[in-house]
């Protein structure tokens, strides 16, 4: 790497930090984490365990936040004392560390940045992903599960806590559709971008006669519903159904009629949640979901006004949006972005962070 283009590189960095430092507004930041310490010391916080929760993981993401800005202003002024050190002593063990110093740090900026993208009205917010099944029979369903996988192993290697609402288990394999939660702030955000139409191709082990199969399955992320949201659902706009929860199998499938479906009548959105013991926790956790749908629902209702308004046909993007390629070759491609890598496994174990960076950046640039 020449001198000339270390000297490029390490301005645009410094340049690219300022910049991030501006839209995070690190003195706000530090402001609103000694304010949240505050709150988390106090010998009451866990009266209400939901708002304690909500607190200290806004918290440790804050906390997050400045300690990682801090280090990255910290690890660039470093580099240039390292690279001025390699070319005084013409070092070249000394130059190929600087360089690989200067590329992870790119790579942290980078994602960094893709956090001051996160802007809209609902990005901060936690999480509401369900996914479904759609054509393509087992192998759809199996489809399914394994997108459920890889976002809850994606929140787990980012210490995210999740919540499984409800499980609908198909009949052979793999499952008709899941809710689960993603407890993490700006997980709406960064996840919103996965919504849409997913496409597996792949030799169908279900298949006897070992054919290719391609099978599909939906996925919707929503905002977690919060108290300032006024979303108000009067008791006669519901009707509530009990069932008997289902499962794959075995001792812990409930045998009480504990799972609750509702359903909401002006609109006739469903929901359904049989995940808890008991159908009162049951019920709670399906008025969320009812609740997040609905906050969905009335967005879009807006989000159409303003497009008639502007006499804009609407956002598409939301539709088929990525292939699962595992035969005749390896690949997973996303279809906005063009973005794509040759490894569907890891992709599936829960290494999609390129692809939610590349759609974020995306997103952004639609707006513009």
């Amino acid at each position: 790497m020449a001198a000339v283009d270390v000297s490029e590189a390490l301005k645009s960095l410094a340049s690219t930090m300022e910049s991030i430092e501006a839209v995070l507004d690190l003195d706000q930041l530090r402001a609103d984490v000694a304010a949240l310490e505050e709150q988390a010391a106090a010998p009451s916080l866990w009266d209400d365990p939901e708002n304690a929760q909500q607190v200290t993981s806004k918290l440790a993401f804050l906390q997050g936040q400045v300690r990682k800005t801090d280090e990255l202003r910290g690890r660039i002024d470093d580099l240039e004392v390292l690279f001025e050190l390699a070319e005084a002593e013409d070092d070249a063990d000394t130059r190929r560390e600087a360089e690989a110093e200067l590329a992870a740090v790119q790579k942290a900026v980078d994602e960094l940045e893709v956090r001051t993208l996160l802007s809209g009205e609902y990005d901060g917010r936690e999480a509401m992903v369900s996914v479904r099944a759609e054509a393509g029979g087992v192998d759809a369903a199996d489809f399914a599960e394994q997108l459920q996988r890889m976002y809850l192993r994606w929140a787990e290697r980012k210490g995210y806590p999740t919540e499984v609402l409800d499980t609908s288990y198909a009949e052979e394999a793999g499952i008709k559709s899941t809710t689960f939660t993603v407890k993490a702030p700006y997980a709406y955000g960064t996840l919103s971008v996965e919504q849409g139409t997913h496409r597996m191709v792949r030799i169908s082990p279900f298949d006897n006669q070992g054919r290719r199969q391609t099978s599909f399955a939906g996925v919707e992320v929503l905002p977690v519903v919060e108290q300032t949201d006024h979303i108000e659902i009067p008791e006669n706009e519901i009707r509530v159904d009990v069932f008997r929860s289902s499962g794959p199998g075995g001792q812990s499938v409930n045998t009480t009629d504990s799972a609750v479906r509702l359903t909401h009548l002006p609109t006739g959105i469903v929901v359904s949640c049989q995940n808890e013991k008991s159908q009162i926790q049951n019920r709670a956790a399906a008025m969320r979901v009812l609740q997040a749908r609905l906050l969905a629902h009335q967005r879009a209702e807006e989000q159409a006004k303003m497009d008639a308004l502007k006499g804009d046909g609407g956002n598409s993007w939301g539709n088929q949006m990525r292939s699962y390629v595992l035969q005749p070759y390896q690949m997973v491609k996303d279809l906005r972005t063009e973005h794509e890598v040759g490894n569907p496994q890891g992709v599936l174990d829960g290494d999609i962070d390129d692809f939610l960076e590349a759609g974020i950046r995306w997103r952004k640039q639609q707006e513009k």
